[in-house]
């Protein structure tokens, strides 16, 4: 009894729901606390791993602690992206404003105002990776009831 296909099967599923939990949370997450940028969308993977699957968001999504303080370029990307910069024209560059952003950063850290791990809390319910099992585990079932089947028919006399 093979229940290769099956575990493919599952793979897939899980891949799926996957996708739809990281979707809802960036859903959730721009409602939240506000359209998250690229970078923020781009650091949340799904993995696939040998014997299931993984969701990871970059260390920085939580916020970070006090020491070296981010590269300034970075921020000033942003507050160009967010229109900062242009709401602050004339009163000071982009650059110094960035500058200070990541002193402040690199002394005090940085923590946003919801925690993704709140906002993950909130999508990926208990009852949500319930189903999701409940949903995976019916391949299963169903694969290993064909498969015994099978074989009773195969050993019945003909």
């Amino acid at each position: 009894m093979s229940s290769a296909p099956n575990a493919e099967t599952v793979r897939q599923t899980l891949q799926e729901e996957f996708e739809l939990l990281k979707a809802d949370i960036l859903a959730t997450y721009s409602q939240t606390v506000g359209e998250p940028s690229a970078n923020s969308a781009k650091t949340i993977a799904i993995q696939q791993l040998p014997n299931g699957i993984r969701m990871e968001a970059d260390g920085y999504i939580n916020g970070r602690g006090p020491g070296k303080p981010p590269p300034s370029a970075a921020i000033a990307q942003w507050l160009v992206q967010k229109g900062i910069s242009a709401r602050l024209e004339g009163e000071i560059t982009t650059g110094a404003l960035a500058f200070l952003i990541a002193r402040k950063i690199g002394r005090m850290g940085w923590k946003p105002k919801h925690n993704l791990h709140d906002i993950v809390a909130g999508v990926a319910t208990p009852q949500r990776i319930e189903a999701i099992i409940r949903k995976t585990g019916a391949h299963y079932v169903n694969g290993l009831s064909l498969e015994i089947t099978k074989y009773l028919q195969s050993q019945l006399p003909a």
